[in-house]
């Protein structure tokens, strides 16, 4: 008995060619988390689905369920982002940001309506931004958000291995494990990686502040900063995906 087709909003993650005029499409939708659709005839000139299978593109779908794959029957463009298209900030860090959402989000997502939002808010105010400040404070809310969402959410109020709340003296980031280590438990742990508490105190409001909120630290924020606190969330991020990312790779050489 054949299972009945069904409709759910999904965003285009990355692609695959199946044949010369079909692809595979993972997507991260709304309702069912990670799925994947064979995208048929797509790559023929007058197809029906067309560029509404290009990647970082939100659709409300029709899929009709197979023995392995879902077939993508009906596509209805939601949001394109077209403004990313025009700026190679934009892409480069919205390609990161989808490829978080393929390495920690999984089939089946019991978190899925949660992580869809937050993927579409990022890709939406990152395609209207109009700096680079904005798209990389983006960015940083996402992950930030995002790692709370999966179950990584950092800690960075107290120390994690004594507990003592940390207020405005240095510490130490601890990417393996995700937090803060006070200066007197890392002559334990030898860590190297100082971290300046006003930056822990960024990192905080950010990730209590919704897309279209900004803060004070935001308003008063420069690259060099945006940069260092990305540089330290990817890194911890990429400690604890299940594989490494490829799109970091990208930023380092092109963003």
């Amino acid at each position: 008995m054949s299972k009945a087709s069904y409709i759910t909003n999904a965003i285009n993650l990355k692609s695959y060619t199946l044949s010369e005029s079909d692809k595979i499409v993972v997507m991260y939708s709304r309702d069912r988390g990670l799925i994947r659709g064979v995208a048929k005839g797509v790559k023929k000139p007058k197809s029906k689905l067309g560029a509404r299978m290009d990647l970082l593109v939100a659709n409300r779908l029709m899929l009709h369920p197979g023995r392995n794959l879902n077939t993508i029957s009906q596509a209805e463009a939601l949001n394109t982002f077209n403004k990313t298209r025009q700026d190679m900030d934009k892409i480069c860090y919205s390609m990161y940001i989808s490829e978080v959402v393929s390495n920690f989000g999984i089939e089946d997502d019991p978190c899925s309506a949660a992580i869809y939002d937050l993927l579409y808010e990022a890709l939406d105010t990152i395609s209207k931004a109009d700096n680079k400040i904005t798209i990389i404070n983006t960015v940083l809310k996402f992950q930030l958000k995002m790692m709370r969402i999966s179950g990584f959410s950092l800690e960075l109020d107290k120390c994690l291995c004594c507990g003592k709340p940390i207020e405005n003296e240095n510490m130490y980031f601890a990417t393996k494990v995700g937090g803060v280590i006070c200066n007197d438990c890392n002559s334990t742990y030898h860590l190297h990686d100082i971290m300046h508490y006003k930056l822990r105190n960024y990192l905080s409001v950010l990730a209590n502040t919704e897309f279209d909120e900004h803060s004070d630290y935001e308003k008063k924020s420069t690259e060099k900063i945006c940069t260092v606190c990305f540089e330290i969330l990817k890194s911890y991020i990429n400690a604890h995906a299940a594989k490494k990312l490829k799109s970091v790779d990208i930023l380092q050489e092109v963003c």
